[in-house]
């Protein structure tokens, strides 16, 4: 009989999954957009700082769904036929190079097999939802903030570098 999964981390209780450590560290510096943070931490390695103790920590996090259109059966079943071209293009050429005739017909027999299979798998998952979602969206994860923590052994030289960036002082 085996043991167990516990993980990698010792005392870990049985059965549960190895999630990973939160952060830790000092605060050394808060920003509105990760842009900005991971210049801080360029800012930092640039300067010879030992980098390997710093993290950026997105805090405040938050689902965000942008609406890009509405959705039709028109766009629902070209979407589907050029998603499926693709893929029957794909194989129709991996055909057309393994078989020993080769050549146009086993490219066009793929395109034409993926269209057809791309409208109509398209077809079933929209009738499927029956106008429960007739939009097109985009989600995005992004944070409220972003703080960069650093370990204690090094977070005041880190807090007095990132001071003088951010006052202008400092290249």
């Amino acid at each position: 009989m085996t043991a167990p999964f516990t993980g990698n981390r010792p005392g870990a209780q049985p059965g549960l999954p190895n999630l990973p450590e939160p952060p830790s560290g000092w605060p050394v510096g808060s920003y509105a957009k990760y842009e900005e943070a991971q210049r801080a931490v360029d800012h930092l390695a640039d300067n010879e700082f030992p980098v390997a103790d710093v993290t950026i920590v997105g805090v405040d996090l938050m689902l965000v769904e942008r609406v890009i259109g509405r959705l039709t059966w028109g766009r629902v079943l070209l979407t589907g036929a050029a998603s499926g071209a693709w893929l029957g293009l794909f194989v129709g050429l991996v055909l057309s190079l393994l078989s020993p005739t080769g050549g146009l017909a086993s490219i066009l027999t793929g395109l034409v097999i993926g269209i057809v299979f791309g409208v109509v798998s398209g077809a079933i998952t929209y009738g499927a939802s029956r106008g429960r979602r007739d939009f097109t969206s985009q989600s995005q994860l992004v944070a409220g903030r972003y703080d960069v923590l650093c370990q204690p052994r090094n977070a005041e030289k880190a807090r007095d570098m990132l001071g003088k960036l951010a006052m202008g002082t400092e290249g």
